[in-house]
Order: C-alpha cells, then sequence, then structure tokens
C-alpha cells in the first residue's frame, strides 16, 4: 500500500482526518497534518504518532522523525470536500496559470462542485478549476 493511502486509513480509523502529507526530499523527515470536528489538541496529536509510528514499523517506512500537527489556522485546503467544508471563509489562492490575467485570489469560498470552485472577490464571482490550483489556504480572522 502507498504511504497516503497508509497513513490515511490509519489516521481515519481513529476518528481523524489526514489533511496533509510532507516528506521533504531532504532528510528523512515526515509530517502529517490531522483534523477532526471540534480542532485537535496535543494529546491528539501525541495518539496519532504514537499510533502511525507503530504502522511505519510494521509496514518497514524508513524514516527518522514524525511530526503530527494541526493544519493550523491557515489551514491548506487541497480536495473540492475541503472548500465545500470552509464555503463561506475567506481564502488566499494562487493558480499554476492564470484566469483573466490573474494567478492570485483572495475572496470568500461560495461553493465547490464538479472540480471547480466559486470564490467571491471584491463582490464579483470567480470560478476556478480545482485542477490548477497551486496552492490554497484559509485566512484567519485575527
Amino acid at each position: 500500500m502507498e504511504l497516503n493511502g497508509l497513513l490515511e486509513s490509519t489516521v481515519a480509523g481513529m476518528g481523524y482526518e489526514l489533511v496533509g502529507l510532507e516528506r521533504p526530499a531532504r532528510g528523512r523527515l515526515l509530517r502529517i497534518y490531522i483534523d477532526r470536528p471540534g480542532g485537535v489538541s496535543v494529546d491528539d496529536c501525541a495518539a496519532v504518532s504514537h499510533q502511525v509510528s507503530r504502522v511505519l514499523a510494521v509496514e518497514n517506512v524508513n524514516y527518522e522523525r514524525l511530526e503530527v500537527s494541526s493544519p493550523g489556522l491557515d489551514r491548506l485546503l487541497r480536495k473540492e470536500g475541503d472548500f465545500a467544508r470552509f464555503a463561506g471563509q475567506r481564502a488566499r489562492v494562487r493558480m499554476r496559470v492564470p484566469v483573466d490575467g490573474q494567478r492570485n485570489f483572495v475572496g470568500v469560498v461560495r461553493e465547490a462542485n464538479a472540480g471547480r470552485v466559486q470564490l467571491e472577490v471584491d463582490g464579483r464571482m470567480v470560478s476556478l478549476e480545482l485542477g490548477d490550483v497551486e496552492t490554497a489556504r484559509l485566512v484567519p480572522n485575527i
């Protein structure tokens, strides 16, 4: 089983969502981000770290350090479901290719379906192809 699928099933079995996985090219760090309704505590991260390290040992996955964290206030949005879940919140989206001459958008997520996200930017609706999104993050209300 591939690493992402292995981690996703392990974390889901514990009642969490695997939000992200980072494995930098240098070093042997494995960083995973988890979430669940109501948020994630330090105890949640410790429990997931303990379980994941056992699974990785059984599956013979080579890593040096494991970090488990919440996605933070500026959470990454990757899947259509992420955008749908956070409809009504502000997001910063960077596109791989320009849309109407623009690559960076900051606006309120209105909806996400059929591979597109609708973003309200300065009072106008912008439709963005999810496959062309380079990065997208929530904009924290601070």
